[in-house]
């Protein structure tokens, strides 16, 4: 069983998203992309405990926190009257023809219609998940709404041939529908799974239940915040499902019970608190008869069944020692672990599963984070992922790859991986670490042409953010990862790659010729090019010598540049020329620009930061412009004056 096609509508940070999933997927993209929210959709979709949390969605789940529009209100509030003569006609011009005239007729005064008061249109969650590779007792059990899917082009077959159905690459498929709303009657929300092809078909909607739920066993560990209660007794936690999959009920309340409520508490009269307790019962008895109540007592719990549920927990031993501590006291690590080997005692058990998982690497080390992606492949029929860690990404291979990106209006969308000619596939994953997975995880990329550029923009930027706050952003406040392009010639093809993967690509380089000029800039948002042949002459021709001569001072000169100038200072540029070859791409020219001011620093660099920070960040009579345009169109625009829900339903409200 897998989920082959998801779409998702007004669910949080996302307005519109299609998206299509292999066998075994990691969903990659910066922070706030919407990787966890595809994981959440899922999970209302096909978690079997997760529409028993009431409401089981709430404002913050619709998309811009907006639960209904208020078209047909403003609509019913501002409908027009009946036509008149003329645009200044009303009842003012009815009055006074009626003073001058005393034979006006009738028909021809405006009738003013009161409409009704038009109920604002709740605003819709739905997630819709196409699931395919049914066993065969999912089969039998969703029969009547089985469906056929493509697998070729990822499409459902509708071709009214039924002998086509017979294709290898048609395979039965079950859709399922997660819709969510508000209710006006209840002031409140309420949302429920169906099977689609019942809510299409009219008539009454079938609920997509709990136990269809477990025919299809989706499991979803969000990464620390699953092992919470993952060992204790509460409903829906992972012990309590394994228990439940394997048909064991626990017989231990009655007898745990009145266990506790035969153990005496501070019964010891040195404590005080019974010979507090009598004087109580004492004066109880003063004022009320005994079958009011008598002989107050403590106790270890409030002796109900779901109370146990909730405090008994597991104690795992640490060391080689008696000693016991409960197991969320444990390590990070060792906690995320226990909540894998109790979830793939789950998938043992059932076999035929869906696995998500969110970023395995947390407090986990390399080895162990490639583990259990192979573990988890091995026990699903399919993984789902999300990760910032090179060592998980690059267990997949590029068709397995989902790069994500969400515009403002709150589209996402998908893209894969498509390596240009010039990238092979064993360069890709050689040079995985070192030069793709950074920029496959951000949403804006500077391309260096090469590890001196690469080494030298990012100290720039930073150094110049600490000289002047005000008019320089370092990098990674901008977020922009700086990338290694290798030479000026991979700069157009993996500007062509970023760029198609939905991200913002600058780029920088020395002095091209025409025609690499204009191929580069065809695959970049920006080109930043200096007029020098290597970025050491840039610096060296644009700094000072102060600048050059407290470098000197610095450094621990290497003996064959000593031997060539006994005195670098006596011929700095040289000298230093010498030691920006030497340690070329090891971080000698962004040491040098380290230790520089605002004005020892060549103007085109400044000018490139000055720029990048603009194209990201506008000036501020710039923002204050947009700012006021923004505001503007929000007082005058549709939903200006928008009533917000309030507990008086007579305004449409929570």
């Amino acid at each position: 069983m897998k989920i082959s096609y998801l779409t998702i509508e007004n669910f949080r940070g996302i307005k519109s998203a299609e998206i299509k999933f292999p066998d075994h997927v990691v969903l990659i993209g910066d922070n706030n992309t919407g990787k966890s929210t595809i994981f959440e959709a899922i999970d209302l979709v096909l978690g079997p405990d997760r529409l028993r949390r009431r409401p089981p969605i709430d404002e913050h789940d619709f998309y811009v926190g907006r639960y209904f529009n208020i078209s047909a209100l403003e609509e019913s509030q501002t409908a027009p009257v009946a036509p008149a003569k003329s645009e200044t006609s009303g009842t003012e011009d009815v009055a006074e023809a009626v003073s001058v005239d005393k034979t006006i007729d009738p028909e021809d005064v405006p009738v003013l219609e009161v409409q009704e008061e038009a109920e604002p249109k709740t605003v819709e969650i739905k997630i819709e998940a196409t699931i395919t590779g049914l066993s065969d007792e999912q089969k039998r059990h969703f029969r009547d709404y089985i469906e056929w899917w493509n697998t070729e082009n990822r499409s459902f077959y509708t071709d009214p041939d039924v002998e086509g159905v017979d294709d290898e690459a048609i395979v039965e498929a079950l859709r399922v529908t997660f819709v969510g709303n508000y209710v006006f009657d209840e002031d409140d929300f309420e949302g429920n799974t169906y099977f689609a092809r019942s809510l299409e078909e009219g008539g009454n909607p079938q609920f997509f239940g709990r136990r269809d739920k477990q025919f299809c066993g989706f499991l979803y560990l969000r990464t620390l915040r699953t092992g919470a209660r993952a060992l204790s007794l509460e409903h829906g936690s992972l012990l309590d499902i394994i228990l439940r999959l394997k048909e064991i009920r626990p017989q231990m309340w009655e007898s745990t019970i009145n266990g506790l409520a035969s153990f005496d508490v501070a019964s010891a009269p040195e404590l005080g608190i019974t010979g507090v307790l009598q004087s109580i019962n004492t004066a109880l008895k003063k004022y009320v008869p005994k079958e009011w109540g008598i002989e107050p007592h403590l106790r270890v719990s409030a002796l109900t069944r779901e109370h146990l549920r909730k405090v008994i927990t597991a104690f795992v031993a640490t060391g080689d020692g008696p000693h016991a501590a409960p197991y969320f006291r444990q390590g990070t690590g060792t906690i995320n672990m226990l909540v894998l080997a109790m979830l793939s005692q789950i998938a043992e058990d059932k076999q035929n599963v869906i696995f998500a998982m969110e970023e395995p690497e947390t407090a986990i080390p390399p080895y162990a984070q490639k583990r259990i992606v192979h573990e988890l492949r091995n026990l699903s029929t399919q993984s789902m992922f999300t990760s910032h860690s090179p060592y998980v990404l690059e267990e997949f291979d590029v068709d397995q790859a989902l790069v994500l990106s969400r515009t403002d209006e709150g589209l996402l969308t998908q893209a894969s991986i498509n390596l240009p000619e010039s990238v092979k596939h064993k360069r890709y994953r050689q040079e995985f670490r070192t030069r793709f997975c950074e920029g496959l995880l951000s949403r804006r990329i500077l391309l260096a042409e090469g590890a001196t550029e690469a080494s030298a923009f990012p100290v720039v930027a930073r150094r110049l953010a600490i000289l002047d706050p005000t008019k320089y952003s370092s990098l990674e406040a901008l977020g922009i990862c700086t990338i290694d392009a290798g030479t000026d010639s991979q700069l157009a093809d993996l500007g062509g790659l970023y760029r198609g993967l939905g991200k913002t690509v600058y780029a920088v380089c020395d002095k091209q010729t025409a025609t690499s000029e204009a191929k580069i800039k065809a695959q970049v948002d920006e080109l930043f090019m200096h007029d020098e042949k290597g970025i050491e002459n840039l610096v060296l021709k644009n700094t000072t010598n102060e600048a050059l001569e407290r470098f000197a001072d610095l450094l621990t000169w290497p003996q064959h540049i000593i031997q060539k100038y006994p005195d670098p200072k006596a011929d700095v540029v040289n000298a230093i020329r010498k030691y920006f070859s030497w340690k070329k791409g090891d971080w000698g020219l962004a040491d040098f620009l380290a230790q520089c001011s605002e004005d020892e620093i060549p103007q085109w660099m400044r000018e490139t930061c000055i720029s990048i920070s603009e194209l990201l960040q506008p000036p501020p009579e710039e923002a204050a412009a947009e700012e006021q345009q923004d505001s503007d169109e929000t007082t005058t625009g549709p939903d200006a004056n928008q009533p917000q829900p309030s507990n008086d339903r007579t305004q449409g409200g929570v």
